[in-house]
């Protein structure tokens, strides 16, 4: 009977062997396909930082460039503001030159006028 008992144990020691040498080659087989992947996406960070490099230095030499760019324009700028003001000077000038003209051309109306009046006095006084 002692037989028996240890001719169980050993089929159920051959069936565990069995299924951990099956359970450890799966995990092998998945171990593998980790390394693989890891080794894929390493490749592929590698590339994809390469391409961020070169675009941050073409981004870097496009900013650098605008910048010149905008240094260049602001003397532009700065001459149409000054030219604003000067025009916004000539404006009120203008407006105080045609106040003072129309006020002298009132002026001289009167004048004119008051002449008329005064040369037909005097036409009707010398007949």
């Amino acid at each position: 009977m002692l037989e028996v008992a240890y001719i169980i144990v050993a089929i159920a020691l051959v069936v565990f062997l069995v299924y951990l040498i099956i359970t450890l080659q799966k995990v092998g087989r998945v171990i593998d396909e980790t390394e693989t992947t890891v080794k894929t996406l390493t490749s592929d960070v590698n590339v994809t930082l390469h391409h961020t490099n070169e675009l941050l230095a073409k981004v870097n030499v496009l900013a650098d460039d605008i910048n010149v760019k905008v240094a260049t324009i602001d003397p532009l700028f700065t001459a149409v503001a000054d030219l604003s003001v000067s025009v916004s000077d000539l404006n009120e000038q203008a407006r105080v030159l045609s106040k003072k003209a129309s006020s002298a051309g009132s002026r001289t109306l009167k004048t004119s006028a008051g002449l008329s009046a005064i040369r037909v006095a005097s036409k009707f006084f010398k007949k």
